[in-house]
């Protein structure tokens, strides 16, 4: 088990539809102590029943749009488990309006909301987690993204660019955090049926397109996409940093 004694917090937990649960359920059969936080705004009762599927795994409530509720999320979490060796940030959000019509329409409200929350975030919490000595010796954050971050994809929209801004960012964040010997990287999974993208019009065109283009013709599931992640947590990916990883079957490699 390659995350044998350590122990990796996944931000944003959801349902059992979300990539984030698949991560944490790869990370726990791999040998993980894994820590959840969860929206303050979230069903808790509800979560919770998901969450004591893995034995010993507790959340905590952070608002990524706070410094100081990320900050008090983290310190938390430090009282009751000590230092971390991963941190997944498995967060975003855009307005529906912005997703549903087109992009020259989206708000500056809108455009600033998403960019906030599906990449700033990660900023914030990588500082802070440094900030109050959270992480241990080598540690491993690890953030979502999507091929619409590189190109047009339909109904994605302004989350096409707040994910083009998160992926900047890790490089940027690569060279910062390197020089304490953290890494940071991200994966570009493919489509998935989750909750959040129930938001994306025609979502389910996209999966059928993926299926026939893809040069193994099948959409990723969450389990591949929770496996490539604790790959990144783990020691084997030890030299790997400030890269954008793609776990979709080939399918962006795919030209005309």
């Amino acid at each position: 088990m390659i995350l044998e004694g350590k122990k990796v917090v996944i931000m944003g937990i959801r349902n059992k539809w979300s990539i984030a649960w698949g991560a944490a359920q790869s990370a726990y059969e791999n040998g993980a102590t894994v820590i959840f936080t969860h929206h303050p705004m979230e069903n808790i009762e509800k979560l919770q029943k998901l969450i004591d599927e893995i034995p010993g795994a507790k959340t905590y409530p952070c608002d990524a749009e706070s410094d100081e509720s990320i900050k008090e999320c983290l310190e938390s979490i430090k009282a009751e488990f000590g230092k971390v060796d991963g941190i997944l940030h498995a967060i975003a959000h855009a307005n529906t309006e912005d997703l549903r019509n087109d992009f020259i329409l989206t708000s500056r409200e809108g455009y600033s909301h998403a960019c906030d929350v599906s990449s700033y975030s990660l900023v914030a919490t990588a500082r802070i987690a440094r900030e109050i000595g959270i992480l241990n010796e080598g540690a491993s954050i690890v953030s979502y993204t999507y091929f619409g971050s590189e190109k047009v994809v339909e109904a994605y929209n302004v989350m096409g660019v707040a994910k083009a801004a998160l992926e900047a960012s890790i490089r940027y964040l690569a060279k910062d955090l390197g020089k304490d010997g953290y890494r940071i990287n991200a994966i570009s999974a493919g489509p998935i049926k989750t909750l959040s993208a129930k938001g994306i019009k025609d979502f389910g065109s996209i999966l059928d397109i993926v299926e026939e283009r893809a040069p193994l013709h099948k959409n990723v599931t969450t389990k591949e996409v929770g496996d490539a992640t604790t790959f990144l947590f783990s020691n084997m990916s030890s030299a790997i940093t400030g890269e954008v990883i793609h776990v979709d079957n080939g399918f962006s490699i795919i030209g005309v």
